[in-house]
């Protein structure tokens, strides 16, 4: 499996039989230097966490463009159908999904999920996380945007997810320090990868608070740069 972290909260997996974006937030991205039809090319799957712009980012134009199915909730996958998506698989909080290559399975996140469009506010459903299951390779666990809650535990047990993708940012997520403890005291994962810090000044620049407070702990800790893939 390859893991390419797009900036912010995107990412590409490439798996045998599946290619999948997760939160393709890429030509409004001030951080994002490469080509969306580049990093999209042979697309399969977009996974969603949420509503909100920075995440939704060009799922529709990916998903016309590539024929990508969208996994996210009902209310986001009907949002973007109007929007001209090609293909939308719907499911919702404790749902899993088998999508061929892999299974899919949302987890609650403790956030929010909107979009404005047209001037007005629109409610996409609740803000999840969600755990990517290969039918061969290690387990992807994005948070989504979330803040820390004891029921990670629980997603922990059900799930037992090898890889975290985290945010760290503080304002809008976690702080790195938090984030820490969430990854410590709840997972038991082999390697976590920091996320949704740097894009704008009111995120925090770096990674460095996370990384600190994971010092000594089992999980690899592993920092991309934009652009760069990971393999495992």
């Amino acid at each position: 499996m390859k893991l390419t972290w797009l900036g912010h909260s995107a990412f590409r997996i490439d798996l045998d039989g599946a290619i999948i974006l997760i939160d393709p937030f890429l030509s409004g991205n001030p951080k994002f230097t490469g080509s969306v039809e580049q990093v999209s090319e042979g697309a399969t799957h977009i996974i969603l966490t949420h509503g909100h712009d920075d995440h939704i980012g060009d799922a529709a134009a990916i998903s016309k463009s590539t024929g990508a199915q969208i996994v996210a909730n009902f209310e986001i996958c009907m949002f973007l159908l109007d929007q001209g998506a090609a293909s939308i698989n719907p499911g919702n909080t404790g749902g899993s999904i088998d999508c061929g290559a892999f299974d899919v399975s949302f987890t609650p996140a403790a956030h929010s999920s909107g979009a404005v469009f047209n001037g007005q506010s629109v409610y996409l459903g609740n803000p999840n996380g969600m755990v990517i299951k290969p039918k061969a390779g290690p387990k992807v666990y994005h948070m989504g945007d979330t803040d820390i809650f004891s029921d990670m535990a629980l997603i922990q047990e059900l799930h037992r997810p090898d890889i975290g993708l985290i945010p760290v940012g503080d304002r809008f997520t976690m702080s790195g320090t938090t984030a820490a403890l969430a990854a410590k005291r709840f997972f038991d994962f082999g390697a976590v990868v920091p996320c949704h810090y740097g894009t704008f000044d009111l995120l925090k620049s770096d990674p460095s608070e996370f990384v600190a407070a994971m010092a000594g702990s089992r999980p690899r800790i592993l920092v991309p740069a934009i652009g760069e893939a990971l393999d495992f």
